[in-house]
């Protein structure tokens, strides 16, 4: 958390550092925290979708993680090419829509 702070204090206006603040809330049990994060990023004129999907996927919301993850397949972001490697994902791996979407953004199974 101090780490995130930090980086949030540098990068105030970022929607990645915001993320990650996100993510760390809801991986540390701060689940009401996690969610202002969210809905001060929905108020952004843009937001990357996977942004959103590291907090979800850190709150364990799998729906609304690979909700977002679908709309960067939409959006063909450059963000899904990490799809396999981004630890960030880990708690999504051993679901059947993870393995769809790795299939559907080409990557080897």
């Amino acid at each position: 958390m101090t780490e995130c702070q930090r980086a949030r204090h540098l990068e105030k206006n970022v929607p990645e550092v915001l993320a990650l603040f996100g993510r760390a809330y809801a991986l540390s049990g701060k689940k009401a925290e996690a969610q202002k994060v969210i809905d001060e990023l929905s108020k952004r004129i843009y937001v990357p979708p996977y942004n959103f999907a590291i907090i979800y996927a850190g709150l364990g919301n799998k729906d609304e993680a690979f909700a977002y993850l679908n709309r960067a397949y939409d959006e063909r972001s450059y963000y899904l090419t990490w799809l396999k490697v981004d630890s960030q994902l880990d708690n999504l791996r051993d679901d059947p829509r993870f393995k769809e979407l790795v299939k559907k953004v080409g990557f080897p199974a």
